[in-house]
């Protein structure tokens, strides 16, 4: 039978996404002066306060006017500079709250001479890679994603007048039986808007402007429903309509829920958090099997304990689609990849300051050679099993 599977995205402005690159934004600024930082940040947004809180380990100089100016750029980055939004950087009310790292902690995941470096936690952490777009990624999350990303360029760049920073989309798509997609069932927009910009000029200039540049017309029929602003007005936006909290868009920042996910967010957090390390690592290895052609759809689970170095295991599901069987495709990854936090970090290059370019968007799936875990760089490990 065919089904419908949907998968939705959230804009710079949500205030989410707004939290979370706040705490990325500190993170980039502890690892450009000290690459081995240990980073726990959180943020929260009620109304017009911001909440930065946590636990950081850094030679950097991170006092709370120092991260009260990152908040402020990130802030504005995310688009709230202009007063109408009520919610505005420069006049948010802060509350800094960071104290360091726990000796126990540290105890566990800190390298010494006889041991190397241990998880910063226990968890189970997912990677995921279907055959449906080029980047590997499932097609509902991958044009969910284009749309709040068009949705913040014809925003910035004045191609559409009078819109808030803050935004969703949602996009539906049947697949056939055999799990290939057929076509786009429905397509939700939600965005905000300046209080004189009318219902009719939303929906005629994100039509217009949004969705026919994005969604592909043979994707598309009569049948094809639209939502745009259903509610019929989205003038009050950000933190102001809504609070935000860091690690509260899990699926978003993944893989749209087509794949399962273990659970621990990304944002804030330095690399020696497995939750996110290992969970780009297994992004690197489940689109490793793809690309190589040797699979047409693979999640990969790897699962930690706190303070020890190697996983407790290491799980690999290509759902039928391999051409060999899954149990030789995890030993080969195993013979070929060590997956210590210290590997993955040293293989990904994850002490450099990049992370707050992984907030919008999604963590996965974007052609720059920033993300490393979106490598297909050894694809031949396979090439004597197809």
């Amino acid at each position: 039978m065919s089904y419908i599977f949907s998968s939705e995205s959230v804009g710079k402005g949500h205030p989410d996404k707004v939290a979370d690159y706040i705490a990325d934004s500190v993170l980039d600024y502890c690892l450009a002066f000290d690459p081995n930082s240990r980073c726990a940040i959180e943020v929260a947004l009620a109304h017009t306060t911001v909440y930065v809180f946590g636990e950081v380990t850094t030679k950097a100089k991170l006092d709370p006017e120092t991260v009260i100016d990152i908040a402020k750029e990130a802030i504005k980055f995310c688009g709230y500079n202009d007063p109408r939004f009520i919610f505005e950087a420069d006049s948010a009310t802060y509350h800094i709250n960071i104290g360091t790292q726990s000796p126990d902690i540290a105890m566990g995941v800190d390298e010494k001479e006889d041991k190397e470096q241990g998880a910063g936690d226990q968890g189970i952490m997912f990677g995921f890679a279907k055959d449906d777009t080029t980047s590997l990624m499932p097609l509902p999350i991958f044009l969910a994603h284009e749309l709040t990303k068009r949705l913040a360029f014809v925003r910035e760049n004045g191609i559409v007048k009078s819109l808030g920073p803050d935004c969703k989309s949602q996009v539906s798509v049947e697949y056939s039986d055999d799990h290939k997609p057929l076509k786009v069932t429905a397509v939700v927009v939600s965005t905000q808007h300046y209080d004189e910009k009318t219902l009719d000029e939303v929906k005629r200039d994100v039509m217009e402007h949004v969705i026919k540049p994005i969604i592909p017309a043979d994707l598309l029929d009569d049948n094809t429903k639209y939502y745009i602003n259903p509610t019929g007005r989205f003038v009050i936006g950000g933190p102001v309509g809504d609070s935000g909290l860091t690690g509260r868009k899990l699926i978003v920042d993944t893989y749209g829920g087509y794949s399962r996910h273990g659970g621990g967010a990304f944002s804030g957090k330095d690399s020696s958090k497995v939750d996110r390390s290992a969970s780009y690592f297994a992004r690197y290895l489940a689109k490793l099997v793809v690309a190589s052609g040797i699979a047409k759809t693979c999640e990969i689970q790897l699962a930690y304990a706190i303070g020890v170095a190697e996983p407790v295991s290491l799980y690999v599901n290509t759902f039928g689609t391999a051409k060999i069987s899954d149990q030789v495709i995890q030993e080969r990854l195993q013979k070929s990849f060590k997956m210590t936090p210290k590997a993955i970090i040293e293989k990904l290059g994850l002490k450099r300051p990049i992370f707050k370019q992984t907030v919008h968007f999604g963590h996965f799936g974007k052609q720059d050679e920033v993300f490393s875990w979106e490598n297909s760089d050894l694809i031949d490990i396979f090439s004597d099993l197809l």
